[in-house]
């Protein structure tokens, strides 16, 4: 592997997963000549998975972090509709909406209140996206009626994307206009001197680093600041044959998610465990996904198991992302640590990160709480939180 180029690169990026492609994609519009290098390959970690729910935050105790996810999730439809025109690709994005059954006289007296709160944070009558409470026995032709006695939430904001399909399309991007390297792990970074260092010993000229290679990242961030702000939970779903339910909305019931996708596949998941000894599917856990989510969705009942996916998702110890440049650097930056909402959230995270390198200003601002300020020296957290 030889990277000869007598001028560095404006920016490199470790990882390309979900934030990292998404970052390559905002600095190339912004006209940044840009490489993007994996240890791996593209979508090799968490970001590769199967799920692609783009779900958003109850609309209660509300913070800039849902305000964030909110106004990330209205303009995620356009930003994707404009990378499909721009590669030709199609990403399997669609707005499904989404049901909650509601269990208890508890939970349907909350969701009342989050269903006026709603109308104060969504803004339903610019957005067009409700937050609706439904009696009893609604939407039983997809949730059965007994795992909602107390009736349903159905909102509208929620959307999927084919999680592999969305990161082709970016990695085709990056290609076209950038440099994308496979099978490159980077292993340091001199700041000083402009220098991406490669397991292997080669190195590649840039002026600035974002680390973005998922849970991974945290070791390198570890291993230039001194601090350990994050950790990996191991995740697991499933895929199954689903035709003829293409067009049902997503199923948040029992901890789980169903969520059709337009190819005729339903996924199921994900578990959360916080030990793990690798990423490999756990049979058993495939078995107890199938169980549950039938339990809930009698029409997947006897589908077929397309594929399984176990993954380590990066989750830091303060629960918000981690990004912008860490303490301490003039030219390293990070972006990594969106754990669950990651897909939903990346185009906006890049925005505001490519916006900082170059001066600009973002189309939204950064929550605080996803600044390197809120992550190390005294306001870190140990990992058991």
């Amino acid at each position: 592997m030889a990277f000869s180029a007598s001028e560095p690169f404006d920016l490199a990026i470790a990882g390309a997963g979900i934030f990292g492609l998404s970052i390559a994609h905002a600095a190339l519009k912004a006209g940044l000549r840009v490489a993007v290098l994996e240890a791996d390959r593209v979508g090799a970690g968490s970001s590769g998975g199967l799920l692609g729910a783009l779900m958003p935050h109850m609309p209660a105790r509300w913070n800039p972090k849902k305000e964030f996810q909110f106004q990330a999730l209205l303009n995620l439809e356009d930003h994707i509709r404009q990378l499909e025109a721009d590669t030709g690709l199609a990403c399997g994005y669609r707005r499904c909406g989404r049901i909650l059954p509601l269990t208890t006289t508890d939970k349907l007296e909350h969701h009342l209140e989050r269903a006026e709160e709603s109308k104060l944070r969504w803004h339903p009558e610019v957005s067009g996206f409700s937050y609706r409470v439904e009696p009893a026995g609604s939407r039983s032709d997809w949730l059965a009626p007994e795992a909602a006695p107390f009736g349903v939430v159905y909102e509208t904001l929620a959307a999927r994307a084919a999680p592999r399909a969305y990161l082709a399309a970016l990695g085709s991007f990056v290609r076209m206009y950038g440099t994308l390297i496979e099978g490159a792990a980077v292993t340091g970074f001199d700041d000083a001197k402009g220098l991406v260092q490669l397991a292997g010993g080669n190195v590649v000229k840039a002026k600035r680093l974002v680390i973005s290679g998922g849970f991974a990242a945290f070791d390198l961030i570890e291993r230039l600041t001194g601090e350990r702000i994050g950790r990996g939970e191991k995740g697991q779903a499933l895929l199954l044959e689903g035709a003829g339910l293409e067009n049902k909305p997503a199923i948040y019931c029992d901890g789980l998610y169903v969520v059709p996708h337009d190819d005729g596949t339903v996924a199921v998941g994900s578990t959360s465990d916080r030990d793990f000894q690798d990423a490999i599917p756990s049979p058993e856990r495939t078995a107890e996904l199938r169980k549950r989510a039938t339990a809930f969705c009698p029409k997947l009942e006897g589908r077929t198991v397309l594929a399984e996916w176990a993954g380590i998702r990066p989750r830091c110890h303060k629960r918000d992302p981690l990004i912008g440049r860490l303490p301490g650097f003039q030219a390293t930056y990070a972006a990594t640590g969106g754990f669950k909402i990651s897909f939903g959230i990346a185009h906006l995270v890049a925005d505001c990160l490519v916006a900082e390198i170059t001066g600009q200003k973002p189309r939204h601002a950064l929550p605080a709480t996803f600044r390197a300020d809120h992550h190390f020296g005294a306001n870190r957290l140990a990992p058991d939180g």
